[in-house]
């Protein structure tokens, strides 16, 4: 999931380390009958101020429509350090991830396994 709000200005007071529920808005595409509840999930933050990955988690339930169209809620947990764009682009891995080449695009995007995992390499504990 891509936002380009940082995740304090998201939640107030999310501190690292902690998870948190949050609902998700999301595009109009076929990627949203792909998406199912505990699959894997990253907050990416875009912009100029530490963009990349900021939380990890996980799809917290089934795509829903509301009245401003697709929504999911994600259970995130703050990493205590982003995981910077800039290392991942420098990663053979992941350096043609979606999320890198097009920042902007819309939710949901998407990772392959191995695009994961480079991300997991960089975060404490695995996530």
């Amino acid at each position: 999931m891509k936002s380009t709000r940082r995740p304090a200005e998201l939640l107030p007071g999310w501190p690292a380390g902690a998870a948190r529920e949050l609902a998700r808005c999301l595009r109009r595409s076929y990627r949203l009958e792909l998406m199912e509840p505990g699959q894997p999930c990253l907050l990416w933050v875009s912009g100029r101020h530490e963009p990349g990955v900021h939380a990890i988690g996980t799809l917290a339930g089934e795509v829903r429509h509301d009245a401003d169209g697709p929504v999911v809620d994600v259970d995130l947990t703050l990493l205590p350090h982003p995981v910077p764009r800039a290392d991942l682009l420098a990663d053979p891995d992941a350096r043609d991830a979606e999320v890198l080449r097009m920042p902007a695009g819309s939710n949901p995007s998407w990772l392959s396994a191995v695009q994961f995992a480079a991300v997991l390499d960089r975060v404490p504990d695995g996530g």
